[in-house]
């Protein structure tokens, strides 16, 4: 890629381009027709499966405030377990990466995160099932640029450590019918916030926050929210009921 066409690329675009070429990489990035923000997007737009999009998943560690990468592939979803165990030794754990913290750590926006040419240095991990093709594509610093590569490529581009960072399949299920029982019964108590003149409590004795949402895996409520509950009058529980319901929708979404 000459300079002229390096300049006319978007500035994250840039930067991605720059590291490929002086690794000695041979394909620079793509600029797709239509965003791929998504995993099924981009392999949709590629014409390729979806598990060889090395998707980009960002998130915060705790301790020291860190962004820790997981390249995972397309069709798998990341146990936040495994990577706690390895990336957090002092106990502490991952948080959830909002839009702004992705943003200032990587220099990109999330659907766009190159697993490499960040503006800071990322705790960088690579999921295992990427070794499953023999050719994977890569979000190159914008929801519209892509560039091709090998897993092995990706390793040595980002000299990360290859390890099984992925939900087992009967975990994923165990998974999916408890977050179907949660909404089931928080559903069933929404369902008297209007009737009486005592708004109920969402919880349903799972006390558990999730990492990936910030958000407990029993009512769906955030660490404010649950903190502010005993305190709050009946207008300010309704608000919370409301913003309850509107998550449970869009999970079943």
């Amino acid at each position: 890629m000459c300079g002229a066409e390096l300049k006319s690329l978007p500035e994250g675009v840039q930067r991605v381009a720059a590291v490929l070429q002086a690794q000695g990489h041979a394909h620079a990035p793509v600029m797709l027709d239509d965003a791929a923000r998504t995993a099924q997007q981009a392999a949709d737009a590629l014409g390729i499966a979806v598990g060889q999009i090395a998707k980009s998943i960002i998130f915060r560690r705790k301790s020291d405030d860190a962004a820790v990468l997981v390249v995972m592939s397309g069709d798998q979803r990341v146990d936040e377990k495994k990577v706690e165990a390895l990336v957090c030794t002092d106990g502490k754990r991952l948080g959830r990466a909002d839009a702004a913290f992705v943003k200032a750590r990587t220099g990109f926006s999330i659907g766009g995160v190159s697993p490499l040419a960040h503006a800071t240095p990322s705790v960088t991990l690579i999921d295992q099932s990427l070794f499953r093709f023999d050719e994977i594509w890569a979000a190159a610093g914008h929801p519209h640029a892509v560039f091709r590569l090998s897993p092995q490529q990706l390793q040595q581009l980002t000299d990360a450590p290859v390890a099984d960072f992925a939900v087992d399949v009967a975990a994923a299920e165990d998974e999916a019918l408890a977050l179907r029982r949660a909404i089931s019964l928080v559903t069933l108590r929404a369902q008297t916030v209007h009737a009486g003149a005592d708004v109920p409590s969402p919880c349903i004795s799972v006390c558990r926050m999730s990492a990936a949402t910030s958000l407990c895996e029993g009512c769906f409520r955030t660490r404010d929210e649950i903190a502010a509950w005993s305190r709050a009058d009946d207008d300010r529980k309704r608000g919370i009921w409301s913003a309850i319901e509107q998550r449970m929708a869009a999970m079943q979404s």
